[in-house]
């Protein structure tokens, strides 16, 4: 499992060192237990929604998402990262849109907002990983032709029953140390005529910064990086960082004369944020 933007050479680590390898083990087994417990328990929950649901004729959630925020409480802090925030999540449906470094991203994301996530299709296929996505919701792109026209109507139909989506529109993972230009294809469907005045999308900047001492790009996940390796290196070294969310004003997609203005908006946005001084 690895990713494609190679631009910038991970760096080189040294071996660990003892305290360190305690340190993995110690949250590794914490970690995996934590899953365990807390992914049964979303299935028990979606399972109680969804007959829920069908007894009312209506959709029923709300309670899992608790559950996924509750794990991502645990996980950002079991490898080593606080978790700042400002701005505030919008409520209504549409899309967060971010900058994307690693896939701790997602972990933030859930920890601030529960929302479903748009991931590329490979990851559906991920052991473990792909199994916890379809069962949070995560919609699955894939980038052949023939492909684009469903997922569009998928996401138009998951939109317009309000659901909030989390969009990376890099399109790939970096070292945390920049932003690429965004991706435009995915705002065309908030330029939809029935989403038209329904839904918004948010901006959110993303921002790691590691303890002195530590790589800058320790939390960015790019390159041939492995994911298990990746995994590693922070449940190991990651100690005293901070993960930062910045949630913009909310953008009205009608307000834009198309799908690359509004994503030229969205990117500006978060670049902004990116470029903010760190808090003190």
């Amino acid at each position: 499992m690895t990713v494609g933007w190679h631009e910038v050479e991970p760096p080189v680590m040294a071996p660990l060192r003892p305290v360190e390898r305690v340190r993995l083990g110690v949250r590794a087994a914490f970690a995996a237990v934590t899953l365990a417990v807390l992914f049964t328990a979303f299935l028990l929950v979606r399972l109680v929604e969804l007959a829920a649901g069908a007894l009312l004729g209506r959709r029923i959630e709300g309670v899992g998402d608790r559950v996924v925020q509750v794990w991502a409480v645990l996980a950002l802090g079991t490898v080593g990262l606080r978790f700042r925030m400002s701005g505030a999540p919008m409520r209504g449906p549409g899309a967060f849109v971010a900058n994307h470094s690693s896939w701790l991203d997602i972990v933030a994301l859930q920890r601030a907002a529960a929302p479903h996530l748009v991931s590329k299709a490979e990851v559906r296929d991920w052991p473990g990983i792909g199994l916890i996505g379809r069962a949070i919701g995560t919609m699955f792109i894939d980038r052949r032709p023939g492909e684009a026209k469903r997922q569009e109507v998928e996401l138009r139909a998951r939109l317009a029953r309000g659901e909030r989506m989390a969009i990376f529109p890099e399109g790939t993972s970096t070292d945390g140390r920049r932003i690429l230009p965004f991706k435009s294809a995915l705002f065309a469907v908030f330029l939809a005529p029935e989403l038209v005045g329904r839904v918004q999308v948010q901006p959110v900047t993303i921002r790691y910064r590691a303890r002195p001492g530590l790589p800058e790009e320790l939390y960015g996940w790019w390159g041939g990086m492995d994911f298990a390796s990746h995994l590693r290196q922070v449940l190991a070294r990651s100690t005293g960082g901070t993960v930062e969310l910045t949630f913009h004003p909310p953008l009205a997609a009608e307000a834009f004369d198309g799908r690359k203005p509004l994503a030229q908006a969205a990117e500006a946005a978060v670049r902004r944020g990116f470029e903010a001084p760190e808090p003190v």
